[in-house]
């Protein structure tokens, strides 16, 4: 079998893993965190595209064993009047409902799926040079370890080592946004299981949704000048920068945001430039490695699980590597690049007291040719169909 090496255990990593196994290749997943990372990052939601995703990788029961889900979408303005009161996603399918949760959680869950289906993932595993040669790539590890694969996917995220190698100099860029994230007990109007509530503020963009435990999640995303490098993704108390925007409004967000529990995680919002490079030789970029966008339109893990499918069936299908990484980037970049572009335009143009900011794009739902793509008994197919 051919032996593929995945840089990166997260969500794409250990999706693609999921993917290639199922196709039939021996993969191993090499991850630089020490430990399976269940209380790394904020929370996050999957959109019924990724959760299609994941059911094609047999992963839809260890996905929705944690977090919740959301089955409509509530849009309120500044003041606090109901604008919308919608369905979400594909609310008929329960396997396909929006869900809500943790990004640690998601990754544990992955893991350990990985892991039933035994596939080797190495922990601690901070990856320092490849080498792409005639026969193969070689991998060079951090703890001076070394290993041999015939391909290589990079799927190590924002900060990309496999991307610095492939490419040095190609960076994301911030998108003009600071995201927080936090989590509240009982919160007046923090109401409605199943509804995640979005909110265009006059100073912020803000979101929540409440679990079936009542407990609020919540982020908020404001349009300032980025955190110094060294304090960007800390926890840290700031809901003193935070409050005091939320309170120009009336609408639950600033008492939610007051009664939250512990630290309230910030972060910059990153968009990687469109164009870049994705493949080169037996190594290729996927997830937010290839095509980090700001948060905005909440698909970043969703358009992840999306290339772990594509990647597998096109390496599946193709008769080459090469072959496989054009088709892949066929089948990929218009979309994933279209993500990028409108949720960066919704982060910079959030902030215009004429206009309020949008808090999201239209949900990018399936449409049959997306459907078909990652339909798994479906053959992928060298370029994608010319669009009408």
């Amino acid at each position: 079998m051919t032996r593929v090496l995945v840089i990166g255990g997260g969500i794409a990593g250990t999706a693609v893993a999921l993917g290639l196994r199922k196709a039939g290749f021996d993969v191993a997943v090499y991850e630089a965190h020490p430990d399976t990372a269940e209380d790394m990052g904020a929370f996050l939601t999957l959109a019924s595209n990724g959760m299609r995703a994941l059911a094609q990788l047999g992963a839809t029961d260890a996905v929705t064993a944690v977090g919740f889900p959301l089955t409509s979408l509530r849009l309120l303005d500044h003041e606090g009047t109901e604008l919308t009161h919608a369905p979400l996603g594909e609310v008929a399918e329960p396997a396909l409902r929006y869900r809500c949760l943790r990004r640690g959680e998601l990754n544990a869950a992955l893991q350990g799926e990985a892991d039933r289906r035994g596939i080797r993932l190495r922990h601690g595993a901070r990856l320092v040079a490849v080498t792409d040669g005639p026969r193969g790539v070689t991998a060079r590890f951090a703890d001076g370890s070394v290993t041999h694969a015939e391909l290589v996917v990079g799927a190590d995220g924002l900060n990309s080592t496999v991307r610095r190698l492939l490419t040095p100099g190609v960076r994301p860029s911030y998108a003009g946004q600071r995201v927080f994230y936090g989590y509240s007990g009982t919160a007046t109007g923090a109401d409605g299981t199943g509804v995640i509530t979005m909110i265009r503020g006059s100073e912020t963009a803000f979101g929540y949704a409440v679990s079936p435990a009542g407990r609020t999640y919540w982020f908020a995303r404001v349009t300032t000048e980025p955190l110094p490098a060294h304090r960007s993704a800390h926890r840290a108390p700031w809901r003193e920068e935070l409050l005091p925007l939320l309170r120009k409004d009336s609408t639950p967000a600033a008492d939610i945001v007051a009664a939250s529990e512990g630290p309230v995680m910030v972060t910059n919002a990153w968009e990687m430039p469109l164009g870049t490079v994705w493949q080169r030789g037996r190594v290729v970029l996927i997830g937010d490695a290839a095509h980090a966008a700001s948060p905005a339109t909440g698909q970043g893990a969703s358009m992840a699980l999306e290339d772990a499918v594509v990647l597998a069936k096109a390496l599946r299908d193709l008769p080459d590597p090469p072959a496989a990484f054009t088709a892949f980037e066929r089948h990929r970049r218009r979309r994933v690049e279209h993500n990028i572009t409108v949720s960066g335009g919704i982060s910079r143009g959030s902030r215009n007291p004429s206009r309020p900011g949008r808090v999201m794009a239209r949900p990018m739902e399936p449409d049959a040719a997306l459907i078909r793509q990652l339909a798994w008994d479906s053959p992928l197919s060298a370029a994608p169909p010319e669009e009408p």
